[in-house]
Parts: C-alpha cells; structure tokens; sequence
C-alpha cells in the first residue's frame, strides 16, 4: 500500500478530482471538507503529507499550517488556492507549509511535487520517532524511587521543565544530576532540540572557553578554521553544565552574559553572537560557601540559583535500595545471559546498610559485578567487595558477635562457600561453622 495523503478543500469536484489523481499514483487519499475534519482526520491516520485549501469554510488555510504541524510535526503540507497571492505564499512557507500551488495550473505539477515532499517527510518521520523514543527514555518515569525525598525533587524538576528558567541541581557525586537534567529537557518545549552536557572538570581553562564558547579560525595557534562552541550547538534547546563550580572566575563572567543577554563572543571574535538557549547546571559543591571563599560570583550564583533543586543522596533515601538495586540486578542479568538472579535477604541487608558514598553510580557498578560473579541463581554476600563488611564492623567496632560474623563471612567469600575449607581456615569444627552460621543467619 502507498503512503497517506489527506486532501482539506470544501470543493467537492476539486477535491474528487485531486483524489483521482492521486489514487493512480498508488496513495492512499483521505477526504476532508474543512479544518476541523482534516485536523480529526490527521490525529486518527497516519497521513504524510497534506494538501489543503488556504480558504476553507472554518479557517484560513495558512493559519492552518500551523496546527497541522502541532499535531505532527513532520507532515508536510501543500497549500492550494483559485487565486495566486505572493504575500500567502511567503505566509505560507513560513508557517512551515512545503510548498504553495495555484488551482489550475498544470496538474501534473502535483504529483512530482508530492513525492519531493513526501521523501522530505519520511525523513522527518523517521527522525521525529527517534526523538520520541529518546525522550521516552529519559522521562522522569524512568526515574527510580518511591522515597519521599526523591518524590519532592521529581515533582519540583516536573513543575519547572515546562518553563525556560535556568536550573541549579545540587548533590553528592552519583545522586543523578544528569538524569534530572536530562529528563527536565525532554519534558520541555526543547525537546526537539539538542541537549548537550559538558562537565567543567574535564578541561583545563582554556578549552573549557573554546569548548562553551567556539573560536574563529587563528584565534590561537592551531585554530586552523572556525568552530561552533557548544552554547551555539545547543542553541534553541538545553545546556547541561555540570561541576560548574570548577569553572573559573574569568568564565564565569562570560557564561553571565549569556544567561543575561543570551549573547556571547566566540574566541578572536568581535561580533556577537545571538542564541536562545536553557541553562541547566550541577555542582556537588555549597557554591554559597565558594562565593564567600571569592572563588565564585554571587552575581552567577543568583542568576543560577533561580530554580534550585536537591537530589538526596542515597543514604537519604534507604527505602528506595531495594527497587534500584533489583532494577540493575535484572539489567545487567539480561546483559551477560542471566535471565534469572535473585538477592536474598542478608544481601538486601548489607546493600541497606552500607554508606553508598558513590550512591546511585556506586549501587550500578555494585550489581553489575555481582551479575557477573554469581554462580547460582541466588545473589549473596559471598561477591561482595571487602569495603561491605568493613562498613559494617566500623558501625559495630565493640560488638564481639559482628566482628566474628563479617570475619566468617570473608573466609567463606574466600573459599567460594566451601564449608569444610572455612571451618580449617577458621580452626573451628564443621559442626560449630554450621551453629555459627544458623545462629548469624549467614546464608549456607
């Protein structure tokens, strides 16, 4: 079957006669005698491309353009009108419509010209269902947690994603400030346009400022052409600055204009350069601290601070462990051919337990290594790295039974779960390693 095409005219012979012609084509053609129908028409097929009438009875044709769009933004639609008028062709075009005919010229102008915006619409389809899929992907329902400090910043990150205010995310290192940044861009009227992350830290100070802010060719010996920094790649969506209290004084200066003026110069530039673009940045740093050290601007520190939110560590937020942990479990399971792993309670525990200095990052890498080392289906602390018990013995330093228990606990991670082997290791009878182990409730 051909592609769809929806034809919006109230001339019932016009338009039977366009359907005619296109049907010979191979096209499917769908039949719409005003805006309202044509418009119902476009939400329930999977039109392409759109012929309309620019003088229908319920709307102007060039103002429908816009509309049209809105519902799908790759369609690409053709404007007819009995009576050429350059000012609504000009209207037309920038509304977004491809293109402009008057009825009665050459018929046989319409087909090639269907198939020219046809091609550019499969194109655009095919792009536009790569974006939803990217935006799908990082929602905020992709982000994990029932916790109420999570939920409170979920809900703030909402709220504000549908503005262009600037962001200042706040939080531990591995809290998931780029997910928030992330999810707040594609929930926003930016979605269709680029997010781009770049993280302060990585760069010495001069190229972070070629990196934001691009150069004219011979700016600097071996600037050999010009180059796009990334404020003007992210021009119409969203810029992601992360650890932006790495950034020095001198940058500061500049990433303000920006956020003031939406202005900035390139690097061996004079002339400035306009763009529309929305800051989001993070720090692990009190930049209210760094501002009274002289080591950050107030002035930035108050343009970056309009919407500010907290992503809670994960010792904050225990309740949400076992959700994330299991989530990463099954994940990366189905990466190394696992389908079924298992935690059982005692790891559960220890997992709850631990200080999770790294937090989200720190728990990942944590199931990723027990996925792979795990031999059974059920997931235990014989695969754990020694800081786990550690952690735990540190928080119990005086208790005679916690310390014996992690020390049994290492020699059996030591000896793969080898009873007889740990009980000559520990010069303990088998029988009294079965009573220690009942009486710990260590997994045997």
């Amino acid at each position: 079957m051909g592609a769809t095409i929806l034809i919006i005219d109230d001339e019932i012979k016009i338009r039977s006669l366009l359907a005619r012609i296109i049907e010979l084509e191979g096209f499917i053609v769908l039949q719409a005698e005003n805006a309202r129908e044509g418009l119902k028409m476009l939400n329930n097929h999977e039109v392409i491309v759109v012929l309309s009438d620019i003088k229908l009875p319920d709307a102007n044709g060039v103002e429908l353009v816009k509309q049209l769009k809105m519902v799908k933004p790759y369609v690409e639609i053709i404007n007819l009108t009995a009576y050429g008028n350059i000012a609504d062709a000009v209207l037309a075009i920038k509304n977004g419509a491809f293109d402009y005919l008057t009825k009665g010229d050459d018929n046989e102008k319409i087909i090639p010209l269907i198939y020219k915006a046809l091609a550019k619409a499969e194109l655009q389809h095919k792009v536009y269902e790569l974006e939803q899929k990217v935006a799908k992907r990082y929602s905020f329902k992709h982000i994990l947690g029932h916790s109420k400090p999570i939920k409170e910043a979920i809900e703030l990150a909402q709220k504000v994603s549908m503005t262009a205010t600037t962001v200042l995310l706040l939080g531990e290192t591995g809290t998931g400030k780029e997910v928030f940044a992330q999810a707040i861009h594609y929930e926003s009227p930016r979605k269709m346009k680029p997010f781009v992350a770049l993280n302060c830290s990585g760069f010495s100070p001069e190229l972070l400022e070629s990196e934001l802010f691009g150069y004219k060719a011979g700016a600097f010996t071996g600037a050999n052409k010009d180059k796009k920094g990334l404020i003007e790649e992210a021009n119409g969506g969203t810029l992601f600055l992360d650890e932006i209290g790495e950034m020095n004084l001198d940058l500061q200066a500049k990433l303000l204009r920006v956020l003031e003026n939406q202005s900035f110069i390139k690097l061996g530039a004079t002339v400035t350069h306009q763009v529309d673009v929305r800051i989001i940045a993070a720090t692990n740093r009190n930049l209210k601290v760094q501002t009274d050290n002289g080591n950050f601007r107030l002035d930035l520190y108050y343009r970056l601070s309009v919407f500010t939110i907290y992503l809670p560590s994960l010792r904050e937020r225990k309740a949400d462990i076992p959700l994330l942990a299991n989530y990463y479990l099954k994940e990366f399971a189905g990466k190394v051919n696992r389908p079924y792993l298992k935690m059982n309670d005692q790891l559960l525990g220890i997992l709850q337990k631990h200080s999770w200095k790294g937090n989200i990052r720190e728990l990942k890498n944590v199931m990723e290594r027990l996925a792979i080392l795990t031999n059974g289906e059920i997931v235990d602390t014989s695969q754990l790295p020694a800081e786990f018990f550690i952690d735990e013995v540190s928080a119990n330093a005086f208790d005679l039974q916690t310390i014996e228990k992690q020390h049994i606990q290492k020699v059996l991670a030591h000896t793969k779960g080898n009873k007889t082997e740990t009980a000559r290791l520990l010069n303990i009878g088998l029988t009294t390693l079965y009573r220690k182990l009942e009486e710990y409730q260590i997994a045997n």
